[in-house]
């Protein structure tokens, strides 16, 4: 077969979770999948710097990409924008077979109005997620993208009931276009990676004897969401619990800071608050951490807290009971089984939650997210019904 007879696949990724993502399907495609499939890489550039993006290629070994669109930050409006213009131009040199969208970011909006207006068949994986909260701009995002989409691949049971509640008929006939869609409970690609990278991951880092952490438990947090650092009786209520949960535990808290955390802890703590965090022996803040190094600090941890969607799922793949700061999660499966707590920013239900943690037994971690061979079925499900 020629590289001309091969399917092209134009993969669309923006943010250092859809990086990842994609190393699983790149990793499926090189070691099964090189001689039926092309894969293109476009970089929109939504997050892009050094430490956020080219390393984590080098990390995980994904192919660079072949365009970047260099778009920067900017509101929604503008930045969306860019994208779709630089996508359909992409789209329209390359004449893809289909474009293969992760998530719920503007990037993945982008593609999806790109990719349907000119009737280039959409990919979703991450279909069928649902907040059920549309101030979230990634609620608007996730349904926009999936009611365009051909082939929509739900990493969970819930996410594909979602699907079906949304009006997705299971089982329809082939062929499959956005107007007579397929749907797929695929398992999860970041479960594949986290098999994979699990390893390797204790084995090419050193962030645990960096940080002082080999011989001690300890409890890993995460905090990003713009509602959590911009407002300041959020950024306080989490922190005051988690200053409260070191100091009395003498559990170290070890944080990797998020550099939208980092600007703002300052000015949206109290100086009081701000000055004991900076002291508490306890509480230790580190620099951002690739994606190898996270995995090796979820592994080893005792807990974790976190508003982060992909954080919760690691945290889950590793049996690691898991803090939500947020009023609701994607990954309703992970708090119905019992290995995690939603909280909010409630510093009581903080509190109250690593109490409950802290003494509970026989946590269930069920296997909700595949056999770790989901972009496999991925790749041949697109080779099956995509020419």
């Amino acid at each position: 077969m020629t590289i001309t007879e091969k399917t092209k696949i134009l993969t669309i990724i923006g943010a250092r979770p859809q990086i990842i993502k994609a190393a699983a399907l790149s990793r499926a495609i090189k070691k099964k999948f090189q001689k039926d499939i092309q894969e293109v890489i476009v970089h929109t550039g939504q997050h892009y710097d050094e430490n956020m993006s080219k390393v984590f290629f080098d990390e995980l070994n994904i192919p660079p990409p072949d365009h970047n669109l260099n778009v920067g930050s900017g509101g929604h409006g503008k930045q969306t924008a860019l994208m779709i213009a630089g996508i359909e131009e992409i789209l329209l040199k390359e004449k893809p077979a289909c474009i293969v969208l992760y998530g719920d970011t503007n990037s993945t909006l982008a593609g999806a109005i790109a990719a349907s207006k000119i009737q280039v068949p959409i990919i979703h994986i991450e279909a069928g997620l649902r907040s059920f909260n549309k101030s979230m701009p990634e609620e608007i995002n996730r349904i926009m993208c999936d009611h365009v989409s051909t082939l929509l691949f739900s990493p969970t049971r819930s996410g594909y009931d979602n699907l079906l509640k949304g009006g997705f008929v299971e089982n329809n006939p082939p062929p499959y276009t956005f107007d007579n869609p397929k749907i797929y409970h695929s398992g999860d690609v970041m479960y594949d990676n986290s098999l994979y990278f699990s390893t390797l991951a204790e084995q090419k880092t050193s962030i645990l004897k960096d940080s002082n952490l080999l011989e001690s438990k300890f409890i890993l947090a995460t905090i990003h969401r713009n509602n959590n650092t911009d407002e300041p009786l959020r950024l306080n209520a989490i922190f005051s619990a988690m200053n409260k949960i070191a100091t009395e535990s003498k559990i170290k808290i070890v944080l990797p800071i998020h550099p939208r955390t980092s600007k703002l802890l300052e000015k949206n703590l109290s100086a009081e608050l701000y000055k004991t965090i900076k002291t508490n022996e306890y509480i230790k803040i580190i620099p951002p951490v690739s994606f190898l190094e996270m995995i090796a600090l979820e592994k080893n941890a005792t807990l974790v807290m976190t508003d982060s969607g992909g954080v919760q799922k690691e945290a889950f793949f590793f049996q690691k009971p898991c803090i939500i700061f947020r009023s609701e999660t994607e990954w309703i499966e992970l708090v119905n089984c019992g290995a995690a707590k939603i909280v909010d920013a409630d510093e009581i239900k903080i509190l109250e939650a690593f109490d409950y943690f802290s003494t509970a037994q026989n946590l269930k971690f069920t296997n909700l997210f595949g056999d770790g061979k989901a972009a496999e079925f991925i790749c041949t499900e697109i080779l099956k019904y995509i020419k």
